[in-house]
């Protein structure tokens, strides 16, 4: 029997937060919403919204698979008796492969199933690694509708959403699970006003929320008319269920003007990721709260600030560690930083631990001169002091580090490094700077931490030190902030060759030192937390080097190719006729 062309649609956007290994927990999450959403003729759920995102090698287990087909087909079921159907991403098992697909759940049957074509395998993805490429889409029909489902990176290049199209497709529905870099909102929408305009079909793009190890992924759905106008927008690191309305008219279908959310600027979003970062790792690997060390400094007062605005003043704990080189100074700031978030604070001179270990080792130091073993010694002890607590109490320790001490290793394994996360590793020290001033001034609106100023000014005046011996300042190590950051910039994010920095105006000498810098300390980024990611390539999942490793720049321009000596590039037939 053929069943009428409808020409009214309600589609409710899930922009919702998912565990990744939770099944349960997420198909629950899924009865809920579909419970809210009851007026909605479908829902549209993110990508691989079952399983979590990403769930990385977790997905290649058997266990997993079947669980994750078990929860989809009992929720299909579910759908027996009229009401939302749903769409739902979910990892896929069928004849020898295992797919990234979703599956449309209607009248108590999976009323049909599509599997990604695009697998993204840069950066911070892997999914060439666990997942078989799926066949071109064609659309799924939907009570009389015809809705291409192309899955998150299918959309990146123009062939899947034009397979939709030239097979009648009506709308395009995009689940996505999109992680948070700065300027991929505007990419994105860039992306999918692209293939509404090649395409002439109306966009909904889907986006999860939430903080899942080192990603934090900020939502903010939208969707696009035919014409590429903004139908709606959701807002950005938050969960939300919006129900969109459409009509079908001469030119297909239309989505009624929604609300749009404002989305916010590059700073802000910067702070509202490591927030998010910070409390879903927390929330959910189960902590009962954190701890830190609070030495009157920049990184551990924006840390703070932070982990009082994700998780509340009650439960975060900071500790100041002082010893004989910690000034007056410190120690004021530290407690007035605390005092402003109201957190509980507790001082713990670490004389004594040191001076303990330095007895030990006196016989095999004799006749040695003190160098930089024994500042280690201070920032040990310091480590060794939060992992007990850590021990006792049940609490994460926080790490402070930022990027620029990350790349430079301009930190001490075992001892600031200890740590179970990190909410500002990727930014760099000029950022921190940034971010605390912006605090002072601004907050998110979820922050349960106080209005105000929080970050004593003199925290963000005062120079820079480790306070590891008399009058240290971090410039006696490194060169000056604005200039590392400059240099680390260029040689991470951008990969940019020393000779191609120095002629953007940087000198040489420091170039090269910072070059050598970053090489060297590969070995202790390997070794540290995880962190919330926010450049466009964070250490950890997104840059992966050997640490051993003897290539080194030489900083001379790059030799061109010689292709007079190539004779010739193997076509397909000679690269395999052997």
């Amino acid at each position: 029997m053929n069943m009428r062309p409808a020409d009214k649609l309600t589609i409710a956007l899930a922009q919702v937060n998912p565990v990744v290994g939770d099944v349960a927990g997420n198909a629950a999450k899924a009865r809920a919403v579909r419970d809210r959403a009851k007026d909605a003729d479908l829902i549209l759920f993110p990508e691989l919204f079952i399983a979590g995102y990403p769930p990385e090698d977790l997905v290649l287990k058997p266990a997993f698979q079947a669980a994750c087909r078990a929860a989809i087909e009992e929720l299909a079921r579910e759908t027996a008796q009229g009401g939302p159907a749903m769409i739902v991403g979910t990892p896929w098992f069928e004849d020898g492969k295992l797919y990234n697909a979703v599956a449309l759940l209607d009248g108590g049957r999976i009323a049909g199933l599509r599997f990604k074509v695009d697998l993204p395998n840069y950066g911070v993805f892997d999914e060439k690694r666990v997942f078989a490429v799926g066949p071109m889409p064609g659309p799924i029909s939907f009570r009389g509708v015809r809705l291409g489902v192309p899955i998150c990176e299918d959309i990146w290049g123009p062939e899947p959403a034009e397979c939709i199209a030239e097979t009648g497709g009506e709308i395009l529905l995009v689940p996505n699970g999109s992680p948070y870099r700065r300027g991929v909102v505007d990419q994105r929408l860039s992306v999918a006003v692209a293939r509404v305009k090649e395409t002439g079909l109306p966009l909904i793009y889907l986006n999860q929320v939430g903080g899942q190890d080192e990603l934090v992924f900020e939502g903010a759905s939208f969707v696009l008319n035919a014409d590429g106008s903004l139908a709606a927008q959701l807002p950005a690191f938050t969960e939300a269920l919006v129900t969109t309305r459409w009509r079908r008219n001469g030119d297909g279908w239309h989505c009624e003007q929604g609300d749009i959310a404002p989305l916010l600027p590059q700073d802000r979003s910067d702070y509202s990721a490591c927030m998010l970062g910070l409390r879903d790792y927390v929330g959910k690997n189960g902590f009962p709260g954190v701890v830190l060390g609070l030495s009157g400094g920049i990184d551990s007062a924006l840390v703070a600030a932070i982990g009082v605005d994700a998780l509340g003043r009650d439960r975060v704990r900071a500790v100041m560690l002082p010893y004989r080189f910690t000034s007056q100074e410190s120690l004021k700031d530290a407690a007035d930083i605390a005092n402003a978030l109201g957190i509980r604070y507790d001082v713990v001179p670490i004389e004594a631990a040191v001076l303990g270990l330095e007895k030990s080792l006196a016989p095999l130091f004799d006749g040695l001169p003190r160098d930089v073993t024994e500042e280690n010694l201070q920032a040990r002890a310091r480590g060794t002091i939060l992992m007990a607590l850590s021990n006792k109490f049940g609490s994460m320790v926080m790490t402070t580090g930022n990027k620029s001490e990350m790349s430079t290793g301009y930190a001490t394994l075992y001892g600031d490094m200890n740590g179970g996360f990190n909410p500002i590793k990727d930014l760099y020290k000029t950022e921190v700077f940034r971010l605390s001033a912006l605090r002072n001034v601004w907050k998110p609106d979820d922050a349960l931490g106080p209005d105000g100023v929080v970050i004593p000014q003199n925290v963000i005046t005062k120079p820079p030190t480790a306070e590891l011996r008399e009058n240290q300042k971090d410039q006696d190590s490194l060169p000056p902030y604005d200039i590392l950051d400059g240099i680390l910039e260029r040689l991470v994010e951008r990969e940019q060759p020393i000779a191609e920095i120095v002629a953007a105006g940087y000198d040489a000498a420091t170039v090269a030192r910072v070059d050598r810098m970053l090489n060297l300390a590969e070995y202790k980024r390997r070794q540290a937390a995880p962190g919330v990611k926010v450049t466009l390539r964070g250490f950890g999942r997104d840059r992966r080097y050997p640490i051993t490793n003897k290539f080194r720049d030489s900083g001379q321009p790059l030799p061109k190719p010689d292709r007079s000596i190539v004779s010739g590039t193997p076509t397909k037939s000679e690269a395999f006729d052997f």
